[in-house]
């Protein structure tokens, strides 16, 4: 059954549902969750979007209509019952907002749509999840044209947000015709790239080109280039009067050194280090990332390493990049 059919079947006789996505949200899931809420809209059902937080200031023009609100404005005895709940870029209950989850699970009728790996879902076929799409956004604008409902701005703003955002600018490998051909789509909305682009990154202060240089000014590397880090404390971050969304796209800047094959931000959370890795997709950062207890695509993958009060982050960091180095010759796809 194809995904579009998956959503046809899990939505007949719906007719309210709360959207979410996980925990600090990103804007492929963001980005998401607004647009299926107004496609559902549109067809006459009920929806609104609920996270663990109000909606950044940085994604509010992704929503001039205000569907996004933070879990503790929700009411459930005012809003009614509850017919589905869709989670959009996770795909377990655990990664969304902890006041929603005995919600979802009292209910026990959640979908799913996301393109992470699921192999721990018991029921994949009653759920929207795709690994091979390079973005829930691009999975979430297949299921609105898949119901008929025609693009606008509003619709396609958030999507074509989501789709450049979680591809890096379209650099990943699982970049496929289909992503393209769903992006012009969207565009034949009057969107532009400069529009979604500055949106989403041309907001920022001078703190963060601040610490974007001191950042990648203390770039390391292996000896060999294949593997290179930088590295993130809370202080750093806090003295540019910055926050950790304005860190995430960090990483990338690594991808353009000369013979690297993995790239690694480590950042300093206090009691973990948390660990994200790219590469270009030639070497799998997912396996690499499930080596180390976590998980992820090939080519974007994330851990978190518990801290020893004992150890230094800097000796932590370098006995981390040598447990990658050691496994690295095995990694490549």
């Amino acid at each position: 059954m194809s995904i579009v059919d998956k959503f046809k079947a899990r939505i007949q006789g719906v007719k309210s549902v709360v959207l979410t996505t996980h925990v600090i949200p990103d804007a492929d899931g963001i980005g998401s969750e607004i647009s299926l809420c107004l496609a559902l809209r549109s067809i006459g059902i009920k929806a609104i979007c609920l996270n663990d937080e109000p909606l950044p200031q940085r994604y509010r023009y992704m929503d001039p209509d205000g569907v996004v609100s933070g879990s503790d404005e929700f009411h459930p005895e005012t809003y009614g019952p509850v017919d589905l709940w869709i989670v959009v870029d996770t795909n377990t209950v655990d990664r969304v907002c902890p006041r929603l989850q005995p919600l979802i699970h009292a209910k026990n009728n959640v979908l799913f749509i996301d393109h992470h790996p699921a192999a721990h879902l018991k029921d994949p076929e009653r759920h929207c999840v795709d690994t091979n799409a390079a973005a829930t956004g691009q999975l979430t604008g297949t299921i609105i044209e898949g119901l008929g409902v025609k693009f606008d701005r509003k619709l396609a703003l958030p999507l074509y947000t989501a789709i450049i955002i979680d591809t890096s600018s379209f650099r990943y490998p699982n970049v496929s015709a289909s992503t393209h051909h769903l992006v012009g789509d969207l565009m034949e909305t009057g969107i532009t790239p400069s529009e979604a682009y500055n949106g989403i990154y041309g907001a920022k202060k001078i703190d963060h080109m601040h610490l974007l240089g001191t950042i990648l000014s203390t770039a390391q590397a292996t000896k060999n280039g294949d593997i290179a880090w930088i590295h993130l404390s809370k202080n750093l971050i806090k003295r540019f009067d910055s926050d950790v969304e304005d860190t995430h796209a960090f990483i990338n800047h690594l991808l353009i050194l000369d013979s690297i094959k993995v790239a690694c931000m480590f950042r300093d959370d206090g009691d973990v280090l948390k660990v994200s890795l790219r590469s270009s997709g030639e070497w799998d950062v997912g396996l690499l990332a499930r080596h180390l207890g976590g998980g992820g695509h090939s080519h974007s993958a994330a851990t978190i390493i518990k801290k020893d009060p004992n150890e230094s982050v800097e000796a932590l960091i370098q006995k981390t990049v040598e447990k990658m180095e050691a496994i690295l010759p095995t990694l490549k796809v």
